[in-house]
């Protein structure tokens, strides 16, 4: 018996150790991946002749292909060892998705697609673990992103019984790209498997769908495609959880019929769907010429998309009539409100903007307030404490914060943070978690203990799911990978200008 415990006991000492080396090799792999990458995007936005911008561009390019690489090895590696934790909570299935479409919108964007998300009808809260959730869909939607070359790429999510208090979930990637022959389809889940399509990247590790299926097994669940070969592919996740709070009944926009204007099919399917969620009745367009034939009464959504060379795009006469604009687009606002459009919506859509900006062009009668889309707004103002050790993660984050209007000061060790934020005010601390002297997560408790209650946003170089809920635990409110993206930082600061952070996200997740 004592052989027995002592070869358990060394089973376990043998994976923690497993476990802190995979830790260290990823921090230590991802951080001058992260400074590789982060300069380089800098530097492409400064002015460089054709040449320069060319070798700029491969430089990015076979980063982020190695830093995919990097990422995908060590989730597999800590997936085979069959020891996945999950952490079950209340599960907000549209800012899921909305989380997901709009941290890749960005990429879809610079390749001239679509993406677009909705869930079907008006979505429960379910139990599950997010973290996984949002890994499995975030790969499914990279993975469709990557081999699109036209068109796009919708997300959804459709939630049916499974029973007394259980839902079957199903989370769907549909694209146009170039779908996938018979003989990769019975195979594509494998590791190291690529569809040999003969289009899209020849950089595609093949981990990621990998990846997927070894979640779903741990989630209980299955995975599955549906494809043709130059038509598209809908790869697709399904499994039951618990049902905590059934759909909500409010539909407000019963009896409205609203307009969709977009030459994008996908933007079109998505605004019908989330149209019908809110109770209104969906008509889709692929021109303005085409809608003048809309019912009287109709709200018009139309796509920025439509407009051609330098020519300005106008609403319809007598229409009450929104523009579509991508976050790219947003200094076009006030160009847009000039020339007679209703209000904007920005791309992806979310549900509740659209039916709040919908009532709003309907008339102060029907208007309810807008809601708020911190996508375009500034982070202007906002004071900064930057915790991090590294000169190079400091210098490209100090740039991109101050580039945005704010002012930030650096913390180069765990006790100087914890002096710098006990001792003046900001308005947000972005952490590193490797700080020396004391690291993110304990310098973390010691502000949360002492009352602090700026939000505190963790920078991670670790693509682990517990490094990321460990974060919130110890009284963080959320975090961003490392190398930093411009357009998430532009919006993490925007939530805060905009006061979006209330508290710290471990006090609502220990209260739920």
């Amino acid at each position: 018996m004592q052989g027995r415990d002592k070869r358990r006991g060394s089973r376990r000492g043998g994976d923690q150790a497993r476990d802190r080396f995979l830790a260290s090799l990823s921090h230590e792999l991802r951080t001058p991946l992260g400074g590789v990458l982060g300069m380089a995007n800098l530097l492409v936005q400064t002015p460089l002749n054709a040449d320069q911008r060319a070798y700029v561009d491969a430089i990015r390019d076979c980063g982020q292909h190695l830093l995919g690489l990097v990422n995908d090895v060590l989730d597999l590696t800590k997936l085979e060892s069959g020891r996945i934790e999950t952490h079950p909570a209340p599960v907000d299935l549209e800012k899921l998705l909305q989380g997901v479409v709009e941290l890749l919108s960005p990429r879809a964007h610079d390749k001239d697609i679509e993406i677009a998300w909705c869930v079907r009808g008006v979505p429960p809260v379910v139990e599950a673990d997010e973290g996984r959730l949002r890994q499995i869909l975030y790969n499914l939607a990279g993975n469709a992103v990557k081999f699109t070359q036209r068109g796009g790429v919708m997300v959804t999510a459709e939630a049916t019984s499974a029973g007394e208090d259980r839902i079957r979930l199903r989370l769907s990637v549909t694209d146009t790209g170039p779908g996938v022959d018979a003989a990769d389809a019975q195979r594509i889940f494998e590791p190291f498997v690529q569809a040999h399509s003969g289009t899209g990247p020849a950089d595609s590790t093949g981990l990621g769908l990998a990846i997927v299926d070894r979640l779903a097994t741990a989630l209980g669940g299955e995975v599955g495609l549906q494809s043709a070969e130059r038509v598209g592919s809908t790869f697709w996740f399904e499994a039951d959880f618990p049902l905590l709070e059934p759909a909500p009944a409010a539909r407000p926009l019963e009896g409205v019929d609203v307009a969709i204007v977009t030459p994008s099919a996908v933007v079109r399917a998505a605004a019908r769907l989330q149209v019908e969620a809110c109770g209104g009745r969906a008509l889709g367009y692929g021109s303005l010429k085409a809608a003048a034939r809309a019912p009287e009464g109709a709200v018009f959504l139309v796509d920025e998309a439509l407009r051609t060379g330098r020519k300005r795009l106008s609403p319809l006469a007598g229409r009450p009539c929104i523009i579509l604009l991508t976050p790219e687009q947003r200094g076009r606002i006030e160009t847009s409100r000039r020339a007679g459009f209703a209000g904007y919506l920005i791309k992806p859509l979310r549900r509740a903007s659209l039916a709040a900006r919908v009532l709003a062009a309907l008339g102060p009668v029907q208007a309810s307030a807008p809601a708020h889309d911190e996508r375009v707004e500034t982070g202007g103002g906002v004071r900064v404490l930057l915790a991090e050790d590294n000169p190079i993660n400091a210098m490209l984050a100090r740039a991109l914060i101050e580039r945005e209007g704010c002012e930030s000061h650096r913390a180069k060790t765990g006790p100087e943070a914890v002096e710098a934020a006990l001792s003046a005010p900001f308005d947000l601390i972005l952490m590193d978690l490797r700080l020396p002297g004391l690291d993110g997560v304990a310098v973390t408790l010691k502000l949360r203990a002492a009352g602090v209650t700026t939000p505190i946003v963790a920078l991670t170089a670790d693509g682990f799911e517990e490094d990321r809920r460990a974060c919130l635990v110890a009284g963080m409110d959320d975090f961003l990978v490392k190398p930093l993206d411009p357009a998430a930082l532009r919006q993490l600061l925007a939530r805060v200008k905009s006061g979006a952070f209330t508290a710290p996200a471990a006090q609502a997740k220990l209260a739920s």
